[in-house]
């Protein structure tokens, strides 16, 4: 799957860029028709300790889901992302589905 990664006024290295792309390939697995998406990592400008958020969108035939998490980690809170991807894709297929029969 092509994502678009955007790190907004920080610079992502690219070892975090390649663990993002790999658990986000991974929803291929769940529905292999998923277009493309992008990936918005920022840093939150408070004094808590979870300061990272990760948005990833994905464009999925005729429709476009969006999940949004805050981690103190951009890894951790890409794999809530990705979980939050998945449950919504799950969901997705089932009412595509039935609006197939």
């Amino acid at each position: 799957m092509k994502l678009q990664m955007h790190s907004i006024h920080f610079d992502a290295d690219q070892k975090l860029i390649n663990f993002i792309q790999k658990k986000a390939d991974k929803l291929d697995t769940y529905y292999d028709q998923i277009i493309d998406g992008e990936v918005f990592m920022r840093l939150d400008k408070n004094d808590r300790s979870e300061n990272k958020i990760v948005e990833i969108k994905l464009n999925v035939p005729g429709k476009q889901l969006f999940s949004k998490s805050q981690n103190d980690s951009f890894e951790a809170a890409a794999d809530d992302s990705v979980e939050a991807l998945r449950r919504q894709i799950k969901k997705f297929k089932e009412k595509v589905v039935i609006a197939k029969q």
